[in-house]
This record gives structure tokens, sequence and C-alpha cells, in this order.
């Protein structure tokens, strides 16, 4: 039991990451972010980056061969989706940036920032899907350090959510400190952060 406990920290640490790297993109996009939104934002990542290993360690338990074969698009789904968002986050950034130094030469004072759309809850759902779908592949080590027991799956998956969850909300709250400082260039930021991280989910379950 101790062993599935610090396996599970370490494998919560480790997959959390991401979530965190776009947690703090979050916050760097919506620096006034309301505490509740925040605790919401870990708590949805939280929820994906336990679900998608326990759908793994079902799937290895019981259709391995099939699961194997879908395992080999998960990289490319993860470089899609973040690159999709990212594009459009780095496209507004530039856009808003580009309108606050038109402002700017055109007046005498500083011209106002401005703000970055607020985060929707699709394309919440969407980050969280893309930075969680390679934990799929985790399946097979779940499926090593729990076997086939459900109960020491869930306390396992349980022990990963609540790593992220916590790692999630101290990467909002740093994104948001940061945010108020970049400002109109926060967007810009973080767009390629997001595009990074697809690069980087699919060149580590393509190349590596």
């Amino acid at each position: 039991m101790l062993q599935l406990i610090l396996t599970s920290l370490l494998l919560g640490a480790g997959l959390a990451m991401d979530a965190c790297a776009v947690s703090m993109t979050n916050g760097l996009n919506e620096p006034k972010m309301k505490n509740s939104k925040s605790v919401l934002i870990a708590g949805i990542f939280a929820f994906f980056q336990m679900l998608m290993p326990m759908i793994g360690w079902l799937c290895v338990t019981l259709i391995a061969d099939r699961f194997a074969m879908f395992a080999k698009w998960v990289p490319y789904i993860a470089l899609v989706l973040l690159t999709i968002i990212g594009g459009k986050m780095l496209f507004d950034g530039i856009k808003h940036y580009k309108h606050s130094k038109t402002q700017t030469a055109s007046s005498d004072g500083p011209a106002a920032e401005t703000s970055a759309k607020p985060l929707t809850f699709a394309a919440l759902l969407t980050q969280a899907v893309a930075t969680s779908i390679d934990a799929l592949s985790t399946g097979f080590t779940l499926s090593n350090i729990a076997g086939s027991v459900w109960w020491q799956a869930l306390v396992s998956v349980g022990i990963i959510g609540a790593v992220t969850f916590g790692i999630s909300v101290a990467g909002v709250f740093i994104g948001k400190k940061f945010g108020d400082r970049l400002g109109s260039r926060a967007e810009i930021v973080g767009g390629i952060i997001l595009i990074f991280i697809g690069i980087e989910i699919f060149a580590g379950g393509v190349l590596f």
C-alpha cells in the first residue's frame, strides 16, 4: 500500500506539470480572475487527470489490444487541441497589443489596456482534455501498481487528482500575479506556452 501511495504521488506530480503550465497561462490571461473560478479550473484539471488514467486502466484490463492502437493517436490529438487554443490566444493577444499601441500613438496619455477575453467553460474543458489525454497511456503504469484491484486503482487516481488540484491552484495564482505585470502581452505569452506544451506532448509521445 505504501508503494502504491508513493508511486501515485510521483505519478501525479509528473502528470500535473502540463496542467500547472496551462493553469498559469489562464492566470496570465485573466489576472482579475475570482478565486472561485481559480478553484473551478483546478478542479476540472484534477477531474480529468483522474478520469484519463482510470479509463486507461479499464482499457488495459478489458481491451488491451484495441487501447494500444488508440494510444498511438493521443499525442496528435493533444497537439491539435492545444495548437488551436494557443494559436487563437496568440492571435487575439497580438491584436489587442497592436490596438493598445495604436491608442497610445493617437493620444497624449497612456492607453488603457485591452482586456483579454475571459476563459470560457468550453475552452477550459478543451484544455483539460488536451493536457490529460496523454495520461490515458498511464493506464499501463496504473495496472502495474494497482493490478486488477479496482479500489487500489481508485486510490491511485484519487491521489493523482489531489496532487493535480494543488499544483493547478498554485499555477493559477502564480499566473495571475505575473498577468498584472504583463498586461496585454499576457495573452501572447499564454498562447506561446500552450503551443509549446502541445509540441512537448507530441514530441514525448511520438519521437521518444
